[in-house]
């Protein structure tokens, strides 16, 4: 009986059915012969066995291992680049500016602007960028801090001597704030009186690179002063916050406090007659109608002053609360008409800043609402 012999993995040249004439080498004895169905038969096996698997299953997959490297480098790069992305959004600062609470006061826009808002005007927008300015009663100036900010004055006064007022705007983080929006033609708007309001000043101040404020003033009399600084600041993202601060200041030498003038419609400044029309009352937004008239009678020649032909400033005896109220941009013939809501019954003192030829001129009023 010839010796069997099993199929190796390099058979050979597999012989043609047709024997003689394929080109092959003839079997030799010993050799396993593999007919047709045979082979048929092994490779339907080696292709069921993929590489080298069980038979009748797929083999496994060979991955490369470049490949696999960079899927898992690239899987951590997005990983890690959604994780500081949440934490970011946790971490992140409230994204509404701060309330402001200058009732009334007016605000610059983008293009640096200028119109009136009524008190209690909510946040709205200018060109794009958006101005927050509070209700409340439209009364003002009554703190150091409102609204995030603080003010931060450095000044020695003394009664006649010429002087220097300095100070510092700082934020909630204690940074001196350097961006203000440009508002009736100035960054910033000082006014100085004294407690028995006496002696109002309005001054625009310069600003230094460190955000120090300056302007030079001579107190013309000694005793207790309020400053306020009426101001738009400007946020990083670009909000606009209209702000009114306040803060005490001394000027040293004897004090003596003058009554408050008797209540009045008309004042006289300068040969100017400056009267005013309109009842204020409490809680209702109530037009005063102001002219100017000169010595002959006639009105006279208003000019802008700072953006506007007129700024009207109130305060409140006793607290001194403040209101700054700026016309309608269009006149009513030779009128400028401001609107005006008392916050509450008692006196007020106003001033009305206007200029005729090139000078500008301040008439004080004593102003009673019942």
């Amino acid at each position: 009986m010839p010796e069997s012999s099993s199929v190796t993995s390099d058979p050979g040249v597999v012989p043609d059915d047709a024997g003689a004439g394929s080109g092959a080498p003839a079997a030799q004895p010993g050799d396993a012969v593999l007919t047709r169905d045979a082979v048929l038969t092994r490779d339907a096996a080696l292709a069921g066995n993929g590489a080298g698997g069980p038979a009748g299953t797929a083999g496994p997959v060979a991955v490369d291992r470049e490949t696999l490297r960079l899927a898992l480098v690239v899987g951590g790069l997005v990983l890690a680049v959604l994780l500081g992305f949440g934490l970011g959004r946790m971490n992140a600062p409230a994204g509404p500016a701060r309330p402001a609470t200058a009732g009334g006061a007016a605000t610059g826009g983008a293009d640096g602007g200028v119109h009136a808002h009524a008190p209690g005007t909510g946040a709205h927008t200018h060109d794009g960028a958006t101005v927050t300015q509070g209700g409340g009663d439209g009364v003002t100036g009554l703190s150091i801090t409102s609204a995030g900010y603080t003010l931060v004055p450095s000044t020695g006064l003394v009664a006649g001597r010429a002087g220097e007022l300095r100070f510092q705007i700082r934020d909630d983080q204690r940074r001196a704030v350097t961006r203000f929006a440009v508002v009736h033609d100035k960054p910033m708007h000082v006014i100085m009186v004294r407690r028995d309001l006496g002696g109002y000043r309005h001054l625009h101040p310069a600003m230094a690179a460190d955000g120090t404020w300056s302007v030079p003033i001579t107190p013309p009399e000694a005793g207790p002063w309020r400053m306020y600084a009426d101001f738009t600041a400007v946020a990083d993202d670009g909000r606009q916050v209209a702000v009114v601060l306040g803060a005490d200041l001394t000027a040293s030498g004897a004090y003596r406090p003058g009554p408050l003038p008797a209540a009045a419609t008309s004042a006289t400044v300068d040969g100017f007659t400056v009267g005013y029309t309109g009842t204020p009352e409490v809680g209702k937004s109530v037009p005063l109608r102001f002219r100017v008239t000169g010595a002959d009678g006639a009105a006279a020649a208003l000019e802008p002053y700072l953006g506007a032909y007129g700024h009207l400033v109130a305060l409140r005896q006793g607290d001194l609360g403040y209101l700054h109220v700026h016309p309608e941009q269009v006149r009513d013939g030779d009128d400028v008409t401001f609107w005006l809501t008392a916050p509450g019954p008692g006196s007020y003192r106003m001033f009305l800043d206007f200029q005729v030829g090139g000078v500008v001129r301040t008439a004080e009023f004593t102003l009673t609402v019942a």
